[in-house]
């Protein structure tokens, strides 16, 4: 529809009925207007994947790497891929909004969201970030860039004030976000829980009136944060335009109906949201006669996988390869798989961004299928994770014998049962309204087989458990909230955890050595926005000392090890920020002694975000793989052997040393409700140069598996034509970086590839900017002066 028809729908509806439409119907979706042809709008969120508008297990999603691993290709066109598979997939699941993607900067490492923003460069963030909006768009579904803005910590989130200066404000933080409305105009955005230099975001009517909607023309639907609207009048004139999540909100129950009534809203500013509001509708197929057909949701598109395990391979980072010990030889006969991380990978952040696939294939599996005449021996090393390990839904088996899988029961005031499903076996989630009407109490129970003797058992919720194996009573006890109590994802974000043990004996098993476990659970608040519980499990055998032992003689008599250490999504999650850059538990301590005792070492790092590495100088080959989503252990194999190379460069500095990073862990912590962005624009490489700090490795860094020799480089009008060969013996990817000088900043970057020793040339696009130009394989590593051309000075 145009403009006009738009307006003219606006006009047939009375003030009450346009202040209904711009505040959410639920969690996930908007009110429909038959009057003006508007039917319900389906939000859902997206950074890793579409999750839908359930928080269920068996409702599956697909997975792709986080933004950080995408961001990490430094490829236009991959990214574009990637908002597409987004784009499709939202598609199937009858989605029309995408709350994605996260663009907010790497300001610091210790950033609890780190992970799913892309990179610590605006100008890196706000190109890839523009081509995954230009993706999932051109299918007809609206994308969300987010969180406007300043939102770079998750520390009391919800409430601090970032004070930044004008020009770092504009020239770092708001600038991945004008290029997105610039170059992929957005059809919506979403304003953070935070507020910039004294103003709340969803009231900020100066970035949001003057600069987003005035200054950059930006016509699409400004929501808010989940609970984030927190006034009627002036969020209204501050320029929110939709208050999520319904049913309640300072919009709904008439509030700024009687705003607007009472001349506190001007009505043509209710208006203009409204006009937004149906604009994006028309936009995704919502708006008028003509209806999209119905989403076929019958389970992801098995062509899908090989577009995620592509991407997958692309961002991995080949941080260090010393005597070419990557690839493998696909000769090799025995290899150790050490580490948690090989059998309990990590593929997802912790927070809203979590999605569940349709499988996730870990490195052991990945490497098995790629040598299956290889002997491969698999050790735990040590334990990390702070949770129990969760019980495999295979291992479990439903009493009522519809399957594997617990038993939920949903009791009622008197216990009496509701009604019941059966659901996986690890964490389960609800949302509020989720469960059916008038239930109080949870009851799970499974069936399964052990062996007798002392078991560790851990509940993990906020409430009250009640624990019976076959009937016997082996624990009661209430289990307190743990975090920020005003959080709405707190249970799921950090859930408090219980253990106990269990001696099994021969009257607590069937004939089949079978036990039936039977939680009752009842939550803290069962009207909370989120309920999750979940249950865990460790025979008591276990021996720290024996286990990394078994490791080290694994390692000792194998050709090759591949130790897979990492972080996981309780240590990198939205909710709170990180307090260490340590690898979790004895880490550290196990890949040191490894790559002592073999020489063909390679230390793959399965995290999020930076984490230090003190033994990176010892180790022959380390490989950075981000968290890889469902497809991880299979693109992991295809880079370990060869089938691929690992086309990653780093989107974000590693720091060597705590001491090296640039805004340290108090920089992520307001002060007095107050946090002070004090570095200005030296974040990330930017404040090693200016320091003349060496890092671990650098922003831009990534070796691949050919060499490259840079030969000219030359200004070309807004572009740097470089003239570079592929000197190895195999063909291969690179990324050419072009970097300004006084101070120095990325103006512009481009992806080449070249068959072995042939020459390649390619047209790098850059940024206005002052100084010399240089180009080269990583902020670290310029290796030519750009020569002027002809039209320059």
């Amino acid at each position: 529809m145009n403009e006009d028809e738009l307006r003219s729908l606006v006009g047939e509806l009375t003030v009450a009925e346009k202040a209904r439409l711009v505040t959410g119907a639920d969690f996930w979706t908007l009110h429909p207007e038959p009057k003006v042809g508007l039917r319900r709008l389906v939000l859902s969120d997206g950074p890793n994947g579409v999750r839908g508008t359930t928080w269920d297990e068996r409702d599956t999603s697909l997975l792709l790497p986080v933004a950080s691993g995408l961001a990490a290709t430094w490829d236009r066109d991959a990214l574009t891929r990637a908002g597409e598979l987004f784009g499709d997939e939202a598609v199937r699941r009858g989605v029309h909004v995408v709350l994605a993607p996260t663009i907010n900067l790497h300001r610091s490492p210790f950033g609890g969201r780190h992970f799913e923003n892309f990179s610590e460069d605006p100008l890196l963030t706000g190109v890839l970030g523009a081509r995954i909006v230009a993706g999932i768009q051109s299918r007809g579904v609206a994308a969300t860039p987010k969180h406007y803005v300043g939102n770079e910590s998750e520390t009391e989130r919800f409430t601090y004030d970032a004070v930044i200066d004008e020009r770092t404000l504009r020239d770092c933080y708001l600038e991945p976000f004008r290029r997105i409305v610039a170059e992929a105009g957005p059809w919506a955005m979403m304003a953070a829980y935070n507020s910039v230099n004294g103003h709340t975001m969803t009231e900020h009517s100066l970035l949001v009136n003057e600069v987003l909607k005035g200054e950059w023309g930006f016509d699409g639907v400004l929501v808010s944060d989940w609970f984030a609207t927190r006034t009627c009048a002036p969020a209204a004139n501050g320029g929110l335009d939709l208050a999520m999540p319904g049913p309640k909100s300072p919009w709904a129950e008439g509030a700024l109906a009687e705003a607007v009534q009472d001349g506190e809203v001007a009505e043509e500013v209710l208006d203009d949201k409204v006009v937004r509001l149906l604009r994006l509708a028309d936009r995704v197929g919502a708006l008028g006669d003509e209806e999209k057909s119905a989403p076929v949701n019958d389970g992801p598109p098995e062509q899908a996988r090989a577009v995620i395990r592509d991407l997958t391979a692309r961002g991995f980072v080949l941080l260090r390869n010393e005597k070419a010990l990557l690839p493998l030889d696909p000769g090799v006969t025995k290899i150790a798989v050490i580490g948690e991380n090989a059998t309990f990978p990590a593929v997802q952040g912790g927070g809203s961004s979590h999605v569940s696939p349709p499988h996730v294939v870990t490195p052991l599996e990945g490497l098995r299928k790629a040598l299956p005449n290889a002997e491969i021996q698999h050790r735990r090393g040590v334990r990390h994770r702070r949770l129990l390990d969760p019980i495999p839904r295979e291992e479990i088996l439903d009493p009522q014998g519809e399957g594997s899988g617990l038993r939920v029961e949903y009791l009622g005031e008197n216990d009496e049962v509701l009604s019941s499903e059966l659901r996986g076996a690890e964490r389960l989630i609800w949302q509020l309204g989720a469960m059916p009407e008038g239930t109080r109490k949870l009851r799970m129970s499974g069936s399964l087989s052990l062996e007798l003797g002392e078991h560790v058992f851990g509940v993990n919720g906020t409430g009250h458990f009640r624990v019976e194996i076959s009937g016997r009573e082996v624990l009661t006890t209430d289990v307190a909230a743990e975090g920020e109590a005003d959080d709405p994802l707190g249970d799921m974000l950090a859930p408090p955890e219980q253990r106990f043990n269990v001696v099994l004996v021969d009257s607590d098993v069937d004939g089949k050595g079978r036990a039936c476990l039977t939680v009752e659970f009842t939550p803290q608040k069962i009207d909370a926005d989120l309920i999750a519980v979940g249950l865990g499990h460790r025979a008591e055998g276990w021996d720290d000392a024996a286990e990394l032992e078994a490791a080290l003689r694994a390692a000792r008599d194998c050709d090759v090890a591949v130790v897979v250490v990492g972080t996981n999504d309780e240590v990198e999650t939205e909710g709170r920020d990180r307090g260490s850059l340590d690898l979790p538990g004895q880490q550290d301590e196990l890949v040191a002694q490894v790559v002592a005792i073999n020489p063909n070492t390679v230390v793959v790092v399965n995290a999020g975000g930076p984490v230090l590495m003190p033994w990176s100088s010892d180790a022959p080959a380390v490989l950075w793989t981000w968290f890889g989503g469902q497809e991880y252990g299979d693109a992991l194999a295809d880079v370990l052997m060869g089938a691929v190379e690992p086309g990653g460069r780093l989107p974000t500095t590693l720091p060597a040393r705590l001491a090296d990073v640039p805004v340290p862990l108090p920089g992520v912590q307001p002060v007095d409700g107050a946090l002070r962005y004090s570095e200005g624009p030296l974040i990330g490489y930017r404040a090693y140069e200016n320091r003349g700090v060496t890092p671990g490795f650098c922003f831009g860094h990534g070796l691949g598996y050919t060499s490259w020799s840079y030969d000219e480089a030359s200004r070309d009008g807004d572009a740097v034509v470089v003239k570079l060969r592929n000197t190895g013996d195999r063909a291969g990817r690179e990324v050419v970086q072009v970097y300004a000088d006084n101070p120095v900043r990325l103006v512009g970057f481009a992806v080449v590839t070249a068959e072995s020793g042939a020459e390649a040339e390619v047209t790098v696009p850059v940024e206005p900017c002052d100084g010399d130009l240089r180009v080269g394989r990583s902020a670290g590593d310029l290796r030519l002066d750009v020569v002027p051309g002809s039209d320059q000075p």
